[in-house]
């Protein structure tokens, strides 16, 4: 992948060094595809509208780690979202290959609990301090039906802010969350840590298998530090266009 990557991004234009004002720094696209050349294509398509990508369980499964190291390579940033759940000495273990990658941004399920967040955290910590641990809360294709179905009997919001206070209080720099419970997150919980919300959709988008869903300018307005947008962008006749159309969302 790494060859044919192009227009690569010069290191000071890379989030890290962006000023605060560049929105860019808030979008994460999602490569939810199954090749890397699927992947290659959007990041071709997008170009410099966007600098960060979620890299998920679909395309990781499918062309392994080597999809990561080249989108990091081209100068990337790169979201890995596995969600991590496990025992604490496994997710710590997957947590530093994760780090080696060069990845800014890692997932792992709240939900397993203090010692493995804290495991997790270290982990992270040893091998790359500047590396972002989120702790997922509740899956944004849940609502409250389904959260009673699997065992909780509290609302979601209930859940989502008892899982992320576990997470900030074990060491993550944020979690992942719906909009719809962002801003009682920030309420609780104080503005000091990311916050990631998926199932982010532009007014008029299908919902597909989102049951929490909002447009890129609630998500920020309710307290999202970064949104994820998948097939809105990818989908569209003309990604870059989409994606900044996103971006002029944002800033509004």
């Amino acid at each position: 992948m790494q060859a044919t990557l192009p227009n690569r991004i010069p290191s000071d234009q890379r989030e890290t060094s962006l000023p605060e004002n560049d929105v860019r720094g808030k979008l994460i696209v999602a490569l939810d595809v199954s090749t890397a050349a699927a992947a290659q294509k959007i990041v071709a398509a997008v170009g410099d509208s966007a600098l960060t990508y979620k890299v998920g369980m679909q395309l990781y499964t499918a062309e392994g780690p080597q999809v990561v190291r080249d989108l990091v390579a081209s100068g990337r940033r790169v979201f890995l979202d596995l969600k991590y759940h496990d025992i604490p000495t496994t997710v710590a273990a997957a947590v530093h290959e994760a780090s080696r990658l060069g990845v800014s941004m890692l997932t792992v399920h709240a939900a397993g609990g203090a010692k493995m967040l804290r495991a997790a955290t270290d982990a992270a910590r040893s091998n790359n301090p500047a590396l972002i641990v989120l702790g997922v809360t509740v899956l944004t294709s849940l609502d409250e039906n389904e959260l009673e179905k699997v065992g909780f009997r509290g609302t979601v919001r209930e859940e989502v802010l008892r899982l992320a206070a576990m997470a900030i209080d074990h060491g993550c720099k944020g979690i992942v969350t719906s909009a719809r419970e962002s801003a009682a997150v920030r309420a609780e919980l104080g503005h000091n840590f990311a916050i990631v919300t998926p199932g982010v959709r532009p007014a008029g988008s299908a919902h597909a298998d989102q049951s929490r869903v909002a447009t890129p300018a609630e998500a920020i307005a309710a307290g999202a530090s970064h949104i994820v947008v998948g097939r809105p962008i990818t989908e569209a006749a003309d990604p870059a266009a989409e994606a900044r159309a996103i971006l002029e969302q944002i800033s509004s």
